[in-house]
């Protein structure tokens, strides 16, 4: 069975940095793993995605700002967050996927519990 567990969210101001962490265990290496976000009142959105062969995509939202990385060594997901606004505040999610890989969650059926962003203006 997959398991995701996030750590590393909190409050900061804006423009301030937070870097998420997705442990991750029982994964195939040939899957897909996907950052996502839900802000109270609001659908789940795909912040990014990272495949298998190294392919990462953004949403257009956090593009420049955002950036995914992993060290399979230690079987790890990393969301590192530079200049944050009040609009990114949400419950941010890690999940994970054999199948289809892009930003529609949806297409996830593994989903670590999450940790809140707060961004103050």
């Amino acid at each position: 069975q997959v398991l995701l567990e996030e750590s590393g969210g909190g409050s900061v101001q804006a423009g301030g940095s937070l870097r998420l962490s997705c442990v991750k265990r029982y994964t195939s290496i040939s899957g897909c793993m996907g950052w996502f976000r839900q802000a109270p009142g609001k659908g789940r959105e795909g912040v990014g995605i990272i495949r298998s062969n190294g392919f990462i995509r953004y949403a257009e939202s956090v593009k420049g700002r955002f950036s995914i990385t992993q060290d399979n060594t230690k079987n790890t997901l990393y969301l590192q967050m530079n200049n944050l606004k009040p609009e990114d505040t949400a419950m941010y999610m890690c999940a994970y996927t054999s199948g289809h890989c892009d930003r529609l969650a949806s297409n996830f059926p593994y989903w670590g519990q999450g940790t809140q962003v707060t961004v103050s203006s």
